[in-house]
């Protein structure tokens, strides 16, 4: 029989390969015909996965093949409701057409949460013709808002994944930009503007089918760098108390049910607030990044991708039922009177898997080393992006697909996971190009009007007092090692046990320095030690090469 994949890229793979594995004849679509994934399938055909009517025109001709259609499948993209169309079509299992829009179109998501009484944000719907009347500074629209929700807002497109476009705004100036940025990156030409919710965040996987909600992966989320929203990582199986882990399990099936969603995927980010659980959002598919594909699985030994698939099939998940266990509906006390939307049931993890991204400061890319082989057996992947390549650019990223690369740990100790990751991505080391304006504006501090205090500094600020300590110290020689000359104010109690986006202290800054250059020029200390607090040891090893390449 055949299936249907929609997508090529490496979060569809595991859906290529578990499609295999279970005898499926696999055919894969993408506008990109040089997708990573395309080799793995049986055939690939150039469709784009906006294209509702293509895709089931293909569809039709796979059905009336001699081996017939038995499923319509996506994971880690933004067209489930493109699965979803084909499959109403042609009475194949998933999840209805409508409720998959439901799921798809923040906007419309909000409207299904409000009137179920599903707890989320307060919110508006903002288009490129308000844009048009919003005045000068956004403030005839932002008025109008303000009477509403009050800063933060958190802006997004209506129709995107991946953090694309979406950000916090705190104050007036950084209103109009970011609306006008979110409505670029929507693909109907709207955006969202919603109330910020203040409290730890959770990204959570779950299976729908026959009236049970099975969830099958609960993480929590690590998100740093205002006013963006960038994962830097996740951590499964988040570890909390019982009322609080079934209330965010109740209120996720709670919206899934308000968004109509009866067969298949679904997958939430959601808050505990000190309100309760209130949802981000849900989408009618398998969660994006490396969760379901990758962490889960390793966390739990259980193919979630494959048991989707056969829900997909119309055929029994006969693992995710034999080991999945009850839980408690538990509705919190803003949604308390809500009835049981569906039988509840948990996929325990038997073990921990950490995610964790690296990042770079802005520049082009010279090349890309490891400092330390990875000999450690807790890490299952290093996965670089394809983009993040030699003379390619590099920024600190504003969205999630603009980070340079993940690795994955897993460990039965929790904190084992954690360091191994941390520690891993630590000794990742992306070689910038020397002498570059790009690199050189960051260095200095410059920033946009409606980015204060963004890209962010590697370990902080020092004051007059602090700064003054570094003015006039003597040069470091050349070949000299740095670990020997690092400021006594750098040792301190306040930066001694600091960490870089990358997970680096200044300790360990200066010794992958000395490893990376054993042979560099003479060295400023002022000027080397304010880069390596603004950009850590990608802007020493910069500094060092910029200096030698300029011969001051």
């Amino acid at each position: 029989m055949n299936i249907l994949i929609l997508g090529a890229g490496l979060m569809q793979k595991p859906a290529i390969l578990s499609s295999k594995e279970l005898g499926f004849t696999v055919n894969v679509i993408d506008a990109d015909d040089k997708a990573v994934s395309i080799p793995y399938a049986d055939t690939f055909r150039k469709i784009d996965l906006k294209d509702k009517e293509g895709i089931l025109e293909y569809a039709k001709e796979l059905k009336a093949s001699k081996d017939g259609l038995a499923a319509v499948f996506t994971a880690g993209t933004d067209f489930s409701a493109s699965v979803s169309y084909v499959c109403e079509a042609l009475g194949l299992p998933a999840h209805n057409y409508q409720s998959a829009v439901n799921a798809s179109v923040k906007t419309v998501m909000r409207e299904c949460f409000k009137r179920a009484e599903v707890p989320s944000p307060a919110f508006c719907r903002v288009g490129r013709e308000d844009l048009e009347k919003a005045g000068s500074n956004g403030e005839v629209l932002l008025s109008k808002i303000r009477t509403q929700m009050d800063f933060p807002l958190v802006i997004k497109p209506v129709d995107n994944m991946g953090a694309r476009g979406c950000r916090m705004v705190r104050n007036d100036v950084e209103f109009l930009p970011a609306l006008k940025v979110a409505v670029e990156c929507s693909r109907t030409g709207f955006a969202i503007v919603e109330e910020y919710m203040e409290g730890p965040e959770y990204s959570i996987d779950a299976l729908v089918q026959n009236g049970t909600f099975t969830v099958t992966g609960f993480a929590v989320r690590h998100i740093k760098y205002e006013p963006y929203f960038i994962e830097v990582g996740h951590t499964m199986p988040a570890i909390l108390d019982k009322k609080i882990h079934d209330e965010l399990i109740s209120v996720f099936a709670l919206g899934a049910k308000a968004l109509g969603l009866t067969t298949g995927a679904a997958k939430a980010d959601i808050k505990y607030t000190k309100k309760g659980p209130m949802i981000g959002e849900i989408a009618g598919r398998l969660s994006g990044g490396y969760m379901s594909g990758w962490t889960y699985p390793y966390a739990s030994d259980l193919n979630l991708t494959k048991q989707g698939i056969l829900i997909a099939a119309g055929r029994e998940p006969t693992d995710l039922i034999n080991r999945r266990k009850p839980v408690d509906y538990t509705p919190s006390e803003l949604c308390k009177n809500a009835e049981k939307p569906y039988e509840l049931f948990e996929v325990e993890c038997l073990r921990t898997s950490a995610e964790r991204a690296w990042m770079s400061i802005p520049g082009t890319v010279r090349y890309i080393e490891n400092i330390k082989d990875y000999s450690d057996r807790a890490v299952f992947d290093v996965l670089p992006r394809a983009t993040v390549s030699i003379g390619g650019e590099v920024d600190f990223p504003r969205n999630n697909v603009e980070k340079c690369g993940n690795i994955i740990a897993v460990s039965h100790r929790r904190e084992a996971a954690i360091t191994v990751a941390e520690d891993a991505v630590s000794d990742v080391f992306i070689t910038l190009e020397p002498d570059n304006p790009k690199t050189d504006k960051y260095l200095k501090g410059e920033e946009l009007d409606d980015e204060n205090a963004f890209p962010p500094d590697a370990f902080g600020k020092l004051n007059e007092k602090e700064l003054a300590e570094l003015a006039g110290r003597e040069d470091i020689p050349a070949n000299a090692k740095i670990i020997n000359y690092i400021p006594d104010v750098l040792k301190s109690a306040e930066y001694k046990n600091k960490k870089d986006w990358n997970y680096n202290t200044i300790q360990s800054t200066a010794e992958k320095f000395d490893i990376l250059r054993t042979k560099h020029p003479t060295l400023n200390q002022e000027k080397f030690w304010k880069a390596v607090m603004r950009g850590g040891i990608q802007a020493a090893v910069y500094v060092s090469d910029t200096t030698e390449k300029l011969g001051k």
